[in-house]
Protein backbone atom coordinates (compact mmCIF):
# COMPACT_ATOMS: atom_id res chain seq x y z
CA UNK A 1 0.00 0.00 0.00
CA UNK A 2 2.66 2.37 0.91
CA UNK A 3 6.31 2.47 0.70
CA UNK A 4 6.21 2.81 5.21
CA UNK A 5 4.83 -0.01 6.40
CA UNK A 6 1.90 -0.03 8.44
CA UNK A 7 2.85 0.13 12.08
CA UNK A 8 -0.53 -2.32 12.41
CA UNK A 9 -3.91 -1.69 13.99
CA UNK A 10 -4.53 -3.52 16.69
CA UNK A 11 -8.18 -4.99 18.04
CA UNK A 12 -10.23 -3.03 20.36
CA UNK A 13 -8.85 -4.07 23.57
CA UNK A 14 -10.89 -7.11 25.23
CA UNK A 15 -10.75 -6.08 28.85
CA UNK A 16 -11.83 -2.71 28.84
CA UNK A 17 -14.86 -3.19 26.92
CA UNK A 18 -15.92 -6.82 29.22
CA UNK A 19 -15.29 -4.50 32.19
CA UNK A 20 -17.21 -1.35 30.65
CA UNK A 21 -19.82 -4.02 30.15
CA UNK A 22 -20.31 -5.37 33.57
CA UNK A 23 -20.21 -1.65 34.48
CA UNK A 24 -23.61 -0.71 32.51
CA UNK A 25 -24.84 -3.51 34.38
CA UNK A 26 -24.26 -1.45 37.84
CA UNK A 27 -25.32 1.88 36.89
CA UNK A 28 -28.31 3.09 38.53
CA UNK A 29 -30.92 2.31 35.18
CA UNK A 30 -32.45 -0.94 33.83
CA UNK A 31 -30.01 -3.13 31.96
CA UNK A 32 -30.17 -1.64 28.15
CA UNK A 33 -32.14 0.86 28.80
CA UNK A 34 -30.23 3.08 27.10
CA UNK A 35 -29.72 1.39 24.16
CA UNK A 36 -27.00 2.50 21.47
CA UNK A 37 -25.70 4.56 24.04
CA UNK A 38 -24.53 1.67 25.92
CA UNK A 39 -23.27 -0.15 22.98
CA UNK A 40 -21.14 3.04 22.28
CA UNK A 41 -19.91 3.57 25.86
CA UNK A 42 -18.12 -0.19 24.86
CA UNK A 43 -16.87 0.71 21.71
CA UNK A 44 -15.22 3.75 23.09
CA UNK A 45 -13.64 1.93 26.34
CA UNK A 46 -11.90 -0.68 23.98
CA UNK A 47 -10.72 2.45 21.62
CA UNK A 48 -9.28 4.34 24.15
CA UNK A 49 -8.36 1.28 26.24
CA UNK A 50 -9.63 2.36 29.35
CA UNK A 51 -13.15 2.16 31.66
CA UNK A 52 -14.53 4.22 32.40
CA UNK A 53 -13.15 5.60 28.65
CA UNK A 54 -12.26 9.34 28.68
CA UNK A 55 -14.96 11.99 27.18
CA UNK A 56 -13.35 12.97 24.50
CA UNK A 57 -12.49 17.16 24.38
CA UNK A 58 -10.84 17.74 21.41
CA UNK A 59 -12.40 16.76 18.36
CA UNK A 60 -11.28 17.76 14.69
CA UNK A 61 -13.24 17.66 11.09
CA UNK A 62 -11.33 16.87 8.93
CA UNK A 63 -12.88 18.55 5.99
CA UNK A 64 -10.40 16.53 2.75
CA UNK A 65 -11.13 18.63 -0.68
CA UNK A 66 -9.90 17.68 -4.36
CA UNK A 67 -11.21 18.02 -7.94
CA UNK A 68 -12.09 15.36 -10.13
CA UNK A 69 -11.61 14.77 -13.92
CA UNK A 70 -15.07 13.02 -14.31
CA UNK A 71 -16.69 16.00 -14.00
CA UNK A 72 -16.43 16.19 -17.77
CA UNK A 73 -19.22 13.75 -18.52
CA UNK A 74 -21.72 15.81 -16.95
CA UNK A 75 -22.39 13.88 -13.93
CA UNK A 76 -22.89 17.45 -11.99
CA UNK A 77 -24.30 20.94 -12.90
CA UNK A 78 -21.88 22.55 -10.83
CA UNK A 79 -18.92 23.96 -12.56
CA UNK A 80 -15.30 22.89 -10.81
CA UNK A 81 -14.52 26.59 -9.64
CA UNK A 82 -17.64 25.93 -6.43
CA UNK A 83 -14.74 23.71 -4.64
CA UNK A 84 -12.14 26.33 -4.75
CA UNK A 85 -14.94 28.97 -3.49
CA UNK A 86 -16.35 26.40 -0.87
CA UNK A 87 -12.88 25.94 0.54
CA UNK A 88 -12.88 29.63 0.65
CA UNK A 89 -15.72 30.11 2.92
CA UNK A 90 -14.48 27.21 5.41
CA UNK A 91 -11.41 29.37 5.95
CA UNK A 92 -13.58 32.08 6.58
CA UNK A 93 -15.75 30.22 8.70
CA UNK A 94 -18.91 30.86 6.76
CA UNK A 95 -20.06 27.23 5.46
CA UNK A 96 -22.61 24.80 7.56
CA UNK A 97 -19.18 23.15 8.98
CA UNK A 98 -17.53 25.90 10.65
CA UNK A 99 -21.43 26.74 12.52
CA UNK A 100 -21.93 23.18 13.92
CA UNK A 101 -18.33 22.85 14.47
CA UNK A 102 -18.29 25.69 17.05
CA UNK A 103 -21.86 24.33 18.41
CA UNK A 104 -19.67 21.18 19.77
CA UNK A 105 -16.71 22.89 20.16
CA UNK A 106 -14.96 20.81 17.16
CA UNK A 107 -11.34 22.39 15.17
CA UNK A 108 -11.89 22.67 11.17
CA UNK A 109 -8.76 21.69 9.34
CA UNK A 110 -9.16 22.10 5.77
CA UNK A 111 -6.60 19.82 3.74
CA UNK A 112 -6.23 20.32 0.08
CA UNK A 113 -5.22 16.58 -1.40
CA UNK A 114 -5.50 18.16 -5.22
CA UNK A 115 -8.01 21.39 -5.88
CA UNK A 116 -7.61 23.57 -9.21
CA UNK A 117 -6.21 26.63 -7.06
CA UNK A 118 -3.77 28.27 -4.79
CA UNK A 119 -4.52 29.33 -1.21
CA UNK A 120 -2.91 31.36 1.19
CA UNK A 121 -1.46 29.95 3.98
CA UNK A 122 -3.59 29.90 7.59
CA UNK A 123 -2.87 26.88 10.28
CA UNK A 124 -6.67 26.06 9.54
CA UNK A 125 -5.33 24.90 5.99
CA UNK A 126 -3.29 21.64 5.69
CA UNK A 127 -1.44 21.42 1.80
CA UNK A 128 -0.58 17.91 0.56
CA UNK A 129 -1.50 17.80 -2.89
CA UNK A 130 0.28 15.99 -5.71
CA UNK A 131 -1.85 17.29 -8.46
CA UNK A 132 -4.57 19.93 -9.06
CA UNK A 133 -7.26 17.19 -10.53
CA UNK A 134 -8.02 13.73 -10.92
CA UNK A 135 -8.09 11.93 -14.23
CA UNK A 136 -11.68 11.37 -15.77
CA UNK A 137 -12.46 8.00 -14.53
CA UNK A 138 -14.47 7.34 -16.98
CA UNK A 139 -11.87 7.04 -19.83
CA UNK A 140 -8.47 6.57 -17.38
CA UNK A 141 -7.07 5.99 -14.14
CA UNK A 142 -8.21 8.65 -11.39
CA UNK A 143 -4.18 8.36 -10.57
CA UNK A 144 -0.87 6.79 -10.34
CA UNK A 145 -0.47 4.37 -7.09
CA UNK A 146 2.60 6.50 -6.37
CA UNK A 147 0.17 9.60 -5.79
CA UNK A 148 -2.43 7.06 -4.08
CA UNK A 149 0.21 5.79 -1.60
CA UNK A 150 1.60 8.97 -1.26
CA UNK A 151 -1.95 10.56 -0.18
CA UNK A 152 -2.62 7.61 2.11
CA UNK A 153 0.53 7.96 3.58
CA UNK A 154 -0.01 11.95 4.15
CA UNK A 155 -3.50 11.03 6.52
CA UNK A 156 -1.48 8.49 8.34
CA UNK A 157 1.16 10.88 9.25
CA UNK A 158 -1.35 13.34 9.82
CA UNK A 159 -3.27 11.00 12.16
CA UNK A 160 -0.87 10.49 14.28
CA UNK A 161 0.55 14.14 14.60
CA UNK A 162 -2.92 15.83 15.44
CA UNK A 163 -3.58 12.67 17.95
CA UNK A 164 0.25 12.91 19.37
CA UNK A 165 -0.55 16.82 20.09
CA UNK A 166 -3.91 16.08 21.59
CA UNK A 167 -6.73 15.56 19.08
CA UNK A 168 -8.95 12.34 20.90
CA UNK A 169 -11.65 12.42 17.94
CA UNK A 170 -11.78 12.95 14.13
CA UNK A 171 -14.29 13.55 12.10
CA UNK A 172 -14.62 13.01 8.30
CA UNK A 173 -15.68 15.97 6.14
CA UNK A 174 -15.34 16.69 2.58
CA UNK A 175 -15.10 19.04 -0.22
CA UNK A 176 -15.13 18.19 -4.17
CA UNK A 177 -17.79 19.08 -7.20
CA UNK A 178 -18.41 15.67 -8.85
CA UNK A 179 -17.13 13.73 -5.64
CA UNK A 180 -20.48 11.41 -4.97
CA UNK A 181 -19.42 9.55 -8.45
CA UNK A 182 -15.87 8.19 -7.62
CA UNK A 183 -17.01 7.57 -4.22
CA UNK A 184 -20.30 5.40 -5.95
CA UNK A 185 -18.03 3.59 -8.23
CA UNK A 186 -15.26 2.39 -5.13
CA UNK A 187 -18.79 1.52 -3.14
CA UNK A 188 -19.60 -0.84 -5.93
CA UNK A 189 -16.36 -2.07 -6.66
CA UNK A 190 -16.08 -3.37 -3.03
CA UNK A 191 -19.88 -4.40 -2.41
CA UNK A 192 -21.13 -6.01 -5.62
CA UNK A 193 -24.35 -3.35 -5.49
CA UNK A 194 -25.22 -2.62 -8.69
CA UNK A 195 -24.73 1.48 -9.71
CA UNK A 196 -28.45 2.04 -10.14
CA UNK A 197 -28.65 1.21 -6.25
CA UNK A 198 -25.56 3.20 -5.23
CA UNK A 199 -25.92 6.28 -7.26
CA UNK A 200 -27.89 8.97 -6.16
CA UNK A 201 -28.62 12.56 -6.97
CA UNK A 202 -25.77 14.11 -4.99
CA UNK A 203 -26.63 17.61 -5.08
CA UNK A 204 -30.07 17.60 -6.31
CA UNK A 205 -29.43 16.85 -10.07
CA UNK A 206 -32.21 16.07 -12.58
CA UNK A 207 -33.42 12.61 -13.76
CA UNK A 208 -31.00 13.35 -16.74
CA UNK A 209 -28.19 13.74 -15.28
CA UNK A 210 -28.73 11.14 -12.54
CA UNK A 211 -29.16 8.26 -15.40
CA UNK A 212 -26.11 10.04 -17.27
CA UNK A 213 -24.00 9.84 -13.66
CA UNK A 214 -25.43 6.03 -13.28
CA UNK A 215 -23.64 4.88 -17.28
CA UNK A 216 -20.74 6.45 -16.08
CA UNK A 217 -20.38 4.71 -12.76
CA UNK A 218 -21.46 1.38 -14.17
CA UNK A 219 -19.28 1.80 -16.84
CA UNK A 220 -16.17 2.79 -14.59
CA UNK A 221 -17.28 -0.55 -12.39
CA UNK A 222 -17.69 -2.99 -15.58
CA UNK A 223 -14.32 -2.28 -17.05
CA UNK A 224 -12.01 -2.54 -13.78
CA UNK A 225 -10.30 -5.50 -14.25
CA UNK A 226 -7.88 -5.24 -11.04
CA UNK A 227 -7.67 -6.61 -7.71
CA UNK A 228 -10.65 -5.48 -6.36
CA UNK A 229 -9.19 -6.33 -2.41
CA UNK A 230 -6.29 -3.62 -3.05
CA UNK A 231 -7.17 -0.02 -1.73
CA UNK A 232 -4.26 1.38 -3.43
CA UNK A 233 -5.18 0.38 -6.85
CA UNK A 234 -8.62 0.56 -6.86
CA UNK A 235 -7.76 4.46 -5.38
CA UNK A 236 -5.66 5.00 -8.31
CA UNK A 237 -8.19 3.61 -10.83
CA UNK A 238 -11.60 5.29 -9.12
CA UNK A 239 -10.76 6.92 -6.38
CA UNK A 240 -10.07 10.83 -5.45
CA UNK A 241 -7.67 12.47 -3.62
CA UNK A 242 -9.40 13.18 -0.76
CA UNK A 243 -10.84 9.36 -0.66
CA UNK A 244 -6.66 8.59 -0.59
CA UNK A 245 -5.97 11.04 2.35
CA UNK A 246 -9.21 10.38 4.27
CA UNK A 247 -8.19 6.18 3.93
CA UNK A 248 -4.71 7.34 5.40
CA UNK A 249 -6.67 9.53 8.26
CA UNK A 250 -8.52 6.81 9.51
CA UNK A 251 -5.64 3.99 9.51
CA UNK A 252 -3.67 6.86 11.40
CA UNK A 253 -6.12 7.20 13.69
CA UNK A 254 -6.75 3.53 14.09
CA UNK A 255 -3.13 3.58 14.86
CA UNK A 256 -3.13 6.07 17.33
CA UNK A 257 -6.20 4.32 19.54
CA UNK A 258 -8.37 7.60 18.41
CA UNK A 259 -12.23 6.90 16.93
CA UNK A 260 -13.42 8.21 13.73
CA UNK A 261 -16.93 9.71 13.33
CA UNK A 262 -17.61 9.03 9.40
CA UNK A 263 -19.76 11.75 7.40
CA UNK A 264 -21.65 10.91 4.51
CA UNK A 265 -20.79 8.88 1.24
CA UNK A 266 -17.42 10.12 0.55
CA UNK A 267 -16.24 9.03 3.92
CA UNK A 268 -17.63 5.58 3.47
CA UNK A 269 -16.27 4.68 0.80
CA UNK A 270 -12.95 5.84 2.38
CA UNK A 271 -13.71 3.65 5.44
CA UNK A 272 -13.93 0.36 2.84
CA UNK A 273 -11.20 1.42 1.45
CA UNK A 274 -9.25 1.35 5.32
CA UNK A 275 -10.96 -1.94 6.03
CA UNK A 276 -9.36 -3.14 2.61
CA UNK A 277 -5.91 -2.66 4.52
CA UNK A 278 -7.03 -3.62 7.74
CA UNK A 279 -9.87 -5.38 8.87
CA UNK A 280 -9.46 -4.53 12.38
CA UNK A 281 -9.80 -0.43 11.51
CA UNK A 282 -13.69 -1.67 11.70
CA UNK A 283 -13.59 -1.14 15.35
CA UNK A 284 -12.72 2.27 15.26
CA UNK A 285 -15.43 3.85 13.35
CA UNK A 286 -18.53 5.01 14.33
CA UNK A 287 -21.04 5.93 11.40
CA UNK A 288 -22.53 9.62 12.37
CA UNK A 289 -25.30 9.54 10.54
CA UNK A 290 -27.42 7.76 7.16
CA UNK A 291 -26.95 10.17 4.46
CA UNK A 292 -29.43 10.47 1.91
CA UNK A 293 -26.77 9.15 -0.88
CA UNK A 294 -28.01 5.60 -1.44
CA UNK A 295 -24.88 4.15 -1.56
CA UNK A 296 -23.42 5.35 1.63
CA UNK A 297 -26.62 2.88 3.67
CA UNK A 298 -24.90 0.03 1.33
CA UNK A 299 -21.39 1.13 2.43
CA UNK A 300 -22.56 1.44 5.84
CA UNK A 301 -24.17 -2.25 5.98
CA UNK A 302 -20.83 -3.79 3.99
CA UNK A 303 -19.05 -2.63 7.13
CA UNK A 304 -21.61 -3.69 9.82
CA UNK A 305 -22.18 -0.26 10.67
CA UNK A 306 -25.13 1.50 12.16
CA UNK A 307 -25.59 5.14 12.36
CA UNK A 308 -26.40 7.42 15.18
CA UNK A 309 -28.24 10.38 13.32
CA UNK A 310 -30.67 9.98 10.13
CA UNK A 311 -32.36 13.91 9.58
CA UNK A 312 -32.29 13.51 5.74
CA UNK A 313 -28.77 15.03 5.51
CA UNK A 314 -26.57 15.34 1.96
CA UNK A 315 -24.28 18.40 2.32
CA UNK A 316 -21.44 16.39 3.13
CA UNK A 317 -18.25 18.70 4.59
CA UNK A 318 -18.42 17.10 7.67
CA UNK A 319 -22.08 18.39 9.08
CA UNK A 320 -23.46 14.64 9.77
CA UNK A 321 -20.75 13.94 11.51
CA UNK A 322 -20.55 16.52 13.89
CA UNK A 323 -24.00 16.02 14.74
CA UNK A 324 -23.01 12.72 16.89
CA UNK A 325 -20.05 14.65 18.84
CA UNK A 326 -22.73 15.24 22.01
CA UNK A 327 -23.78 11.43 21.64
CA UNK A 328 -20.30 9.98 21.57
CA UNK A 329 -19.37 12.81 24.64
CA UNK A 330 -22.46 11.47 26.24
CA UNK A 331 -21.50 7.59 25.79
CA UNK A 332 -19.03 8.05 27.71
CA UNK A 333 -19.95 10.08 30.42
CA UNK A 334 -22.72 7.89 31.18
CA UNK A 335 -19.51 5.29 32.05
CA UNK A 336 -17.53 7.71 33.43
CA UNK A 337 -19.78 9.73 35.78
CA UNK A 338 -23.40 7.88 36.65
CA UNK A 339 -23.56 6.54 40.09
CA UNK A 340 -24.06 2.70 40.73
CA UNK A 341 -27.32 0.58 42.52
CA UNK A 342 -24.90 0.76 45.71
CA UNK A 343 -22.99 4.31 45.68
CA UNK A 344 -26.33 5.59 45.29
CA UNK A 345 -28.19 3.64 47.91
CA UNK A 346 -30.89 2.05 45.22
CA UNK A 347 -32.31 -1.21 45.79
CA UNK A 348 -31.24 -3.37 42.47
CA UNK A 349 -33.82 -5.45 41.11
CA UNK A 350 -34.43 -9.03 42.77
Amino acid sequence: MSDEKLIGTSALDATSMQAALLLQGYLTKPAGSLGRLEELGVQLAGIYRSCPPPVPRRPMVVVAAGDHGVLAEGVSPWPQEVTAQMIANFLAGGAAINVLADEVGAQVVVVDCGVRAVFEATPMLHTVKRAEVTGNIYVEPAMSEAVANALIGEGRRFASEQASLGVDLFLTGDMGIGNTTPSAALIATVTGASASRVTGRGTGIDDRTLAKKTAVIEHVVSSYRGDRSGATELLSRMGGFEHAFLTGLILGAAEANTPVILDGVIAIASALMASLESEAVVGYLIAGHRSVEPGASIGLAHLGLEPLVDLGLRLGEGTGATLAVPMVRAAARVLAEMATFDSAGVTEKS
